[in-house]
């Protein structure tokens, strides 16, 4: 199994590529989407740096990665997705490697969620539409134990599609920053969803 492409509702989510870095490029360009990750926008030659590094990743366990999400009119509500890139909108990155910070479990049944939606398709539920997808895809097809999603403390939004999408809060911990953004004093908050969680809720629907 490699990476599949994934389709829900709204969204049409095609695994990394090197044709994306560009979109890549655009998506971390605004500082406003970077807030709570970097606190600023990064060089193109941070983007390089990173997409090496995630196609690297998406190579480590079979079927996990990252995921280039398209909408039909930028994913608004009652669209539906286009059935190819070239015929929808950018959306954002999704995420589902194999957890691998220095606060996350060496586990290769543990997978990192993670959501990075360009500014103008905020506030639409795509990040929560696209999380459901990629925990679907975690349990049902990869087969892992556990997902986590970690964010700053301070950011509400994010933690928000992680309760929305049925996932608990673990714990409050706080690394250490060479040089941390605002807020990085209230620490990182992480949530989880288990298999048998993911199971109970999926029985329940």
């Amino acid at each position: 199994m490699t990476q599949p492409t994934l389709r829900n509702a709204r969204l049409l989510m095609v695994p990394l590529a090197d044709r994306h870095f560009d979109l890549e490029v655009e998506l971390d360009s605004d500082p406003e989407v970077l807030r709570y990750i970097t606190g600023r926008a990064r060089s193109r030659d941070e983007v390089t740096a990173s997409h090496a590094q995630r196609l690297a990743l998406s190579g480590t366990v079979d079927g996990l990665g990252y995921w280039m999400a398209f909408g039909s009119g930028g994913g608004v509500r009652g669209t539906v997705a286009p059935k190819h890139e070239d015929e929808g909108d950018f959306v954002g990155l999704m995420m589902l490697p194999p957890a691998h910070g220095p606060d996350q479990p060496d586990d290769p049944t543990v997978a990192e969620l993670g959501y990075r939606v360009a500014r103008h398709c905020w506030r639409r539920g795509l990040a929560s539409e696209a999380s459901e997808a990629l925990l679907r895809h975690a349990f049902d097809t990869v087969g892992q134990s556990r997902v986590i999603a970690q964010t700053m403390a301070v950011n509400v939004g994010s933690q928000g599609v992680m309760k929305a999408v049925g996932m608990r809060y673990v714990r409050t911990y706080f690394p250490f920053w060479d040089d941390p953004i605002p807020g990085a004093e209230s620490g990182e908050v992480e949530y989880e969803m288990t298999r048998e969680m993911w199971e109970a809720r999926r029985d329940a629907s």
